[in-house]
């Protein structure tokens, strides 16, 4: 059995050990510190989205009985009866929806009137995505959400692919750089880590088997600080030719922490110097977690496909919504008018059935074709309600101008972050580079920390981070996740500050003191 338990992925073992200890009682309360899925959500553009079907459904029955309505129309008269509905409703909810009519008209891209009639179509959903990438409705406010939170002024025009979240993001990546011969098997790739393990397991499947190369970052101290960097020395491997793409989430999970503006500039350096035809896909899900973040795609946009989900940050997890975003002008399409000939003449092939053009179709229109398995490509796209609250999402944001949303979701990850800190005796990293979304624990740091050399060989003799992490789920009713998946040391664990009650944080931290201390009585 602790053979099979120490072959499980971190997830699969946490979902074990739950099962496990629903049959053992314990007065204590369950802490499940584990998953990531946080424990707020966004309730403004929520009201809105739910107030927008309401008026959209109102639509669909006028003039016809209350079984069959018809689908949304034009209608000069629509946009009086929509200010009325919203005068007719007392809620924040209203508020915002009201407040998008009225000042919001230089994001949406078109005519407010036009806007609304797409957004009531696409929020009942009676029409397949159009067009399939993203709808015309929702494009330019993402743009404009992504734009403001994670790139910057100087950011390069760029498109955006509507998908089912980050997780499909790095699906259809993944698999349209393969299908586009982009990148094939044998060849060179490399990871940033500690990164999402998924990130560590892709590669390693049949159909890719990349040659796969780890650049590790390390506890590093700025300004009499810690954080979590890459040392000059790892990101120079970046430097080598042979590597033609390379995968970084940032900020970083497990260890939470943005990279810099050192490690920034030399990888401005790497590509415009030694490695320019890199390959970037950077994952930037929590960027939005931290008040000012610098995205690869703000400084690299030609090299850099920029993966984005809204999951965390509203608290929408089970929507399932993101994007990839790709520069008009980019790496990737140069790279396809390279290809030799008889790798053109397959993929003409492939993409023949769209166009009798296909040599002339965008990488990122590549990724909805290939999303669908290039047939379906007609059936492509992400589901229209879905992107009405991608967009709901996006202008809520956009429109607080203060930031009162952001500062709030701030402060519930650093209040988190600074109990458990405080309760462990560790000090916190540097907060401009710390998302404080999760936090990394080095057992073996943290022990020679408190104990002498001894016990801590003693534990490591004994005992292995999967038993470390079972005993606190059996004898403290916590859970915690295994971070060597992640590429971290297999001595760590990672805790989720999101998903728990701001109170039980510094009582995580008590109860990892209270196992190891037994353990310590125990070797005495």
């Amino acid at each position: 059995m602790k053979q099979d338990l120490e072959s499980l992925s971190p997830f699969e073992l946490n979902l074990y050990l739950e099962s496990t200890m629903q049959k053992t009682p314990n007065t204590k309360e369950f802490l499940n510190a584990g998953r990531g899925n946080p424990n707020w959500t966004a309730p403004i553009p929520r009201e809105a989205f739910f107030l927008l079907g309401e008026f959209a459904v109102k639509e669909t029955m006028l003039g016809e009985n209350r079984q069959i309505a018809g689908m949304i129309k034009e209608d000069s008269s629509r946009s009086e009866r929509f200010e009325a509905f919203l005068d007719s409703k007392d809620s924040q909810g209203a508020e915002l929806l009201n407040e998008i009519w009225q000042q919001a008209g230089h994001l949406m891209g078109m005519p407010k009137e036009s806007w609304l009639k797409h957004m009531l179509d696409d929020v009942i959903g009676d029409n397949y995505p159009h067009p399939e990438r993203i709808l015309e409705a929702s494009e330019e406010p993402i743009k404009q959400y992504l734009h403001h939170e994670l790139f910057d002024s100087k950011s390069v025009p760029f498109d955006v692919f509507a998908v089912e979240g980050g997780t499909a993001g790095i699906v259809y990546t993944f698999n349209s750089l393969v299908n586009n011969a982009l990148l094939e098997q044998g060849d060179t790739i490399a990871l940033l880590i500690p990164t999402f393990a998924p990130y560590m397991e892709i590669p390693e499947l049949p159909e890719y088997g990349f040659d796969v190369q780890y650049i590790r970052s390390e506890l590093v101290t700025i300004n009499g600080e810690t954080s979590y960097q890459f040392p000059t020395k790892e990101l120079d491997r970046l430097r080598d030719e042979s590597i033609k793409a390379v995968f970084v989430v940032n900020p970083s999970n497990p260890t939470a922490n943005a990279i810099y503006g050192d490690s920034i500039d030399q990888l401005i350096d790497i590509v415009e110097k030694d490695n320019p035809n890199l390959m970037i896909l950077s994952d930037d899900v929590y960027g939005t977690f931290l008040n000012q973040f610098t995205s690869l795609f703000t400084v690299l946009p030609y090299n850099t496909a920029c993966i984005y989900s809204y999951s965390k940050y509203f608290g929408a997890t089970g929507w399932r919504i993101g994007t990839i975003a790709l520069a008009k002008e980019n790496i990737f399409d140069d790279r396809l008018a390279q290809l030799p000939i008889e790798k053109k003449e397959i993929l003409n092939q492939r993409y023949e059935t769209l166009t009798s053009d296909p040599e002339s179709i965008s990488f990122i229109d590549r990724l909805v074709a290939d999303s669908r398995s290039v047939a379906l490509n007609h059936a492509a796209g992400l589901s229209a309600p879905q992107q009405v609250m991608m967009t709901l999402f996006s202008l809520y944001a956009l429109l607080d101008t203060k930031d009162v949303y952001k500062q709030e979701v701030i402060s519930i990850c650093q209040k988190r972050g600074k109990a458990l800190y405080d309760s462990l005796g560790m000090l916190m990293p540097i907060k401009e580079l710390n998302t404080a979304y999760y936090c990394e624990i080095d057992f073996e740091w943290w022990l020679k920390q408190k104990y002498e050399q001894p016990f801590v060989d003693y534990v490591q003799s004994n005992w292995t981070m999967t038993d470390l992490v079972a005993k606190l789920a059996e004898e403290e009713q916590l859970m915690l996740l295994k971070s060597e998946a992640f590429g971290s040391s297999k001595w760590t664990v990672r805790v989720s500050l999101a998903n728990l009650p701001t109170k039980t944080y510094a009582e995580i931290g008590n109860r990892i003191t209270s196992m190891v201390e037994r353990l310590y009585q125990n070797y005495q």
